[in-house]
């Protein structure tokens, strides 16, 4: 089974991955750890994408998707893969159907609103990448593996605003795409993480999943 999921920056696309990975014995395929990664490292690409990110703006498509392809030929796929993050623009779906796999796509939708409060609130450990907000913290900045909790350059205000409007530009198209191709799975994503996740399992049940 290979599973897709859509939703703007904030979403909760990463925590509902995580978990239908797990319960579906799926590798997780994020490219944006995959960019944090190379950017924490300094690769040529982590310069490259790091660029682009800062500004709000999405990878190049060329880039991006042959990222995706040499993953998910890796072994660990052959029975499947949780794809977080990718497609994001028509030209990668398209992309992504040459391969000739089929897959389902979930797409989990919040109010602009909710997404800006989320993300502009939202502070990652440095160390392990673990994920907060401030809603939650109280007074404290560190995270349970000791880690520094960082307010990351591409949740200030302006710059989710910027991503969440090239969300609706360039990646909102793939929802009739995958709509008509009958394989859109959509979910109300404000509400809590467990409802959303049981929503999600209760849908994909309907399919052969095989």
């Amino acid at each position: 089974m290979n599973l897709i999921l859509l939703g703007a920056p904030g979403a909760g696309k990463g925590t509902q991955a995580f978990k239908l990975a797990e319960k579906y014995n799926l590798p997780h395929i994020s490219t944006g750890d995959i960019f944090r990664q190379n950017i924490h490292d300094k690769t040529q690409l982590g310069i490259i994408a790091k660029s682009y990110i800062d500004r709000g703006q999405l990878v190049p498509d060329d880039i991006t998707i042959e990222i995706v392809k040499e993953r998910i030929s890796r072994a660990d796929c052959a029975n499947g893969y949780m794809l977080d993050g990718f497609p994001r623009t028509v030209a990668q779906a398209e992309a992504l159907e040459q391969i000739g796999a089929e897959h389902f796509v979930i797409d989990i939708e919040i109010p602009f609103e909710r997404l800006l409060h989320r993300l502009t609130g939202r502070r990652v450990c440095e160390k392990c990448n673990e994920s907060y907000h401030v809603d939650f913290l109280g007074d404290n900045r560190t995270c349970h593996c000791g880690g520094k909790l960082i307010h990351r350059a591409d949740d200030t205000e302006q710059t989710v605003t910027d991503r969440i409007n090239v969300y609706h530009a360039k990646t909102e198209p793939l929802i009739e795409f995958y709509a008509k191709r009958g394989k859109l799975i959509s979910i109300k994503g404000d509400k809590g993480v467990d409802e959303v996740f049981a929503e999600i399992t209760q849908k994909l049940e309907q399919y052969d999943l095989r």
